[in-house]
């Protein structure tokens, strides 16, 4: 049996792996639900009915967005395995691959959900008096996916190759330019929910340009080619297609329980919107140690290190669990502080109390669950996680409809659920080694 002092060399050298690349995929991955709390606090106080458009579109916006977040999680774990075996021109290639197969991709969504913004929204229940604003920020907002799509897959290839830090420089730099044209644009020139959605495509433009110059600088370097490869493309799309279903699984919980908030009301769908923001932070705060997992992960096995991997593995799922708790208890703590900045509406405060404690209950869970999904994608085990989360759909659908139309807590709870339900499944796989498969490229 290995002895406390021989396992702490190895344990500090996983703590000083992860925190030299979560702290900064920290500050990256809060970016997205930055921009949308923002928005959330400026539009806010343009009235209940505005927040309540923007609750609706914002979801259908980073549904639009993120079932496509394979673009980054995927390259992180093929770029991290090209590094491990030490090939980084490879590395570099199979990231340049990835944003092509994004640009792709971005064309039929915009020319798509422009015309279709007025239906989306009335099938996800906007009222009479909220789906204008609900179409108008849509509209705008989608101007911006191809950036987005880009993000995605430029921030991949930077995480594979063990850099954190750049995508965070550029998002401080384009949550801080969101902030500022929204307050101008929402205020200053008078545009209301139309000035806050053309101040988040001006910033998510501005983060693309950005992360393109850095990655176009790596090709130069390694001699990595720029021009698109079709059989790299449809590899990057054939690798990500097991993480499209499990995105498009997960984006179903939350388009459940936006459809599900919509149809109790406006002050509902508000209070929902809000604290729905709040917990997109949490979760991607969360997913910084899950992104610094893809990252390890991929490095280890690409490398051959079966072992490492899984010692590597039991550190973060500690990490999960202790940030999980401090998480809960600050949203909890700290309400008195960050509740006005959303909302003067009592009616929305008032629904808002409950629920919130609901949400922090579950963050130790919601912890692990991340670090695990982390972990698994950066081993290349999308189908394992696809499957997964079909099953968690199938259980969450029917208790969602059912006890959610009683009210926004009884939705929040199966949402909690939801997330005990993924915690078993990934629970089962990791204690597993079917997931630890070695090598440059997973066969």
């Amino acid at each position: 049996m290995r002895s406390p002092t021989a396992s702490a060399p190895r344990r500090g050298r996983h703590d000083r792996e992860i925190l030299a690349l979560s702290l900064p995929a920290f500050g990256a991955l809060i970016a997205e639900p930055l921009f949308l709390m923002a928005d959330s606090a400026i539009v806010g106080h343009l009235g209940t009915a505005q927040l309540a458009g923007l609750g609706i579109s914002a979801a259908l916006l980073t549904t639009l967005v993120n079932v496509f977040v394979f673009l980054a999680y995927a390259t992180t774990a093929a770029v991290a395995r090209r590094i491990g075996a030490g090939d980084r021109r490879a590395a570099v290639q199979q990231g340049i691959d990835g944003i092509w197969l994004a640009v792709i991709i971005a064309v039929p969504i915009v020319a798509a959900a422009i015309p279709l913004a007025p239906e989306l929204c009335r099938l996800f229940g906007a009222s009479a008096t909220a789906a204008p604003y609900a179409i108008t920020y849509l509209r705008i907002s989608s101007l911006g996916i191809p950036a987005m799509l880009g993000v995605l897959a430029a921030t991949g290839v930077l995480r594979g190759l063990q850099d954190t830090r750049t995508p965070l420089l550029v998002a401080v730099t384009g949550f801080s330019a969101n902030l500022l044209l929204n307050l101008l644009l929402v205020y200053g020139a008078g545009l209301g929910i139309a000035g806050s959605a053309t101040g988040t495509v001006l910033a998510q433009w501005g983060m693309a340009a950005a992360y393109l110059t850095v990655v176009i600088r790596g090709a130069r370097r390694t001699g990595a080619s720029l021009r698109p490869d079709p059989a790299g493309i449809r590899a990057c799309a054939t690798a990500g297609t097991p993480l499209l279903i499990r995105t498009l699984s997960l984006r179903a919980v939350l388009l459940i329980a936006t459809a599900v908030a919509a149809r109790l009301g406006n002050t509902a769908i508000a209070a929902h919107q809000v604290a729905m923001s709040l917990w997109s932070f949490l979760a991607f705060a969360l997913d910084a140690i899950a992104i610094a997992g893809q990252a390890i992960i991929g490095r280890y096995l690409g490398a051959g290190d079966a072992a490492g991997a899984r010692a590597a593995t039991r550190r973060m799922v500690e990490w999960g669990v202790g940030a999980g708790l401090l998480l809960g208890a600050l949203l909890l703590l700290t309400r008195p502080l960050y509740l006005p900045l959303f909302t003067d509406d009592p009616a929305v405060r008032q629904q808002l109390d409950p629920v919130l404690l609901v949400a922090a209950l579950s963050q130790p869970v919601c912890g692990v669950v991340f670090v695990l999904d982390g972990v698994l994608m950066g081993a290349g085990d999308g189908s394992y996680l696809a499957w997964a989360m079909l099953g968690t759909l199938a259980v969450y659908a029917p208790v969602a409809l059912t006890v959610g139309s009683s009210g926004l807590v009884g939705l929040w709870i199966a949402i909690d659920l939801c997330m005990a339900v993924r915690l078993v499944f990934l629970c089962v796989r990791a204690r597993t080694g079917a997931w630890l498969v070695t090598g440059a490229v997973r066969a």
